[in-house]
């Protein structure tokens, strides 16, 4: 691979950013200074430094953001601010997506990758992925054996077995395994109550870092990316990256 191509695709400097950089002295491979952008290299086995820091390969980009309220999951839409609005500039290049969608009233966890193939086995309804949601409703919520037995919605879909567990008499965490347009506003609505706050704690191994303030993000770390890959059933993809680090 191309070391300006390298760098691009890790979203830490265009080609001729890289260009610049390389007559400046500041990138090395290796530990030496390179006098190339053009030059080739191996993403999985040399060691890249942009100005002493190491530049860590990833095949596939993995990113668990706290999502705030007032942002839509998507990638693009003419008249709502997205998600990706919260990422820097430079990562826009990346190709991101969300994996998955969460209300723009609602928060929490949402995952960003460029891996397509992944984002479609896990959303996939055959693998039925577990999403948790911390749910705060209007009333006291009552019906809980309707939600885990499977309640029928207003528009007569019959939702898969859920688990309910109460933390106070309006609150409690939802787990599903099936991602219905609406789904948990809708099936609280079917005991004739009203979410007010909806927000999603985990998808599949995945677990919100609550060191996450809302809009912050990091990459997911290694163990994380295996297990998600795993959930997904994909193999596991080659890179090389910081050890139990997280990095913006």
């Amino acid at each position: 691979m191309r070391l300006d191509k390298f760098l691009s695709d890790m979203a830490v400097a265009s080609r001729s950013e890289s260009a610049k950089a390389v007559r400046a002295g500041r990138i090395t491979v290796n530990g030496v200074p390179v006098n190339r952008a053009d030059g080739h290299i191996d993403p999985e086995k040399d060691t890249v430094a942009l100005d002493g820091v190491q530049v860590f390969y990833r095949r596939f980009n993995y990113i668990m953001m706290n999502k705030p309220e007032g942002y839509v999951s998507s990638t693009d839409d003419p008249r709502e601010t997205t998600v990706l609005e919260l990422l820097p500039d430079n990562m826009r290049k990346l190709n991101l997506f969300p994996c998955g969608r969460l209300d723009k009233d609602a928060v929490g966890l949402l995952l960003l990758t460029d891996n397509g193939v992944l984002a479609h086995r896990l959303l996939s309804p055959k693998r039925h992925v577990d999403k948790v949601y911390r749910v705060v409703c209007a009333r006291d919520v009552e019906g809980v054996e309707a939600l885990e037995e499977g309640i029928t919605l207003a528009d007569g879909y019959t939702t898969m077995p859920a688990k309910y567990e109460r933390t106070e008499a309006r609150s409690g965490y939802l787990t599903i395994g099936e991602g219905k347009y609406h789904q948990v506003k809708r099936m609280f609505a079917a005991l004739g109550n009203h979410v007010s706050l909806l927000e999603r704690v985990g998808f599949g191994p995945l677990t919100l870092d609550t060191s996450l303030k809302r809009g912050e993000w990091r990459y997911l770390t290694d163990a994380e990316t295996e297990m998600l890959e795993a959930a997904g059933g994909s193999e596991k993809a080659k890179k090389t990256t910081e050890k139990g680090k997280d990095r913006q």
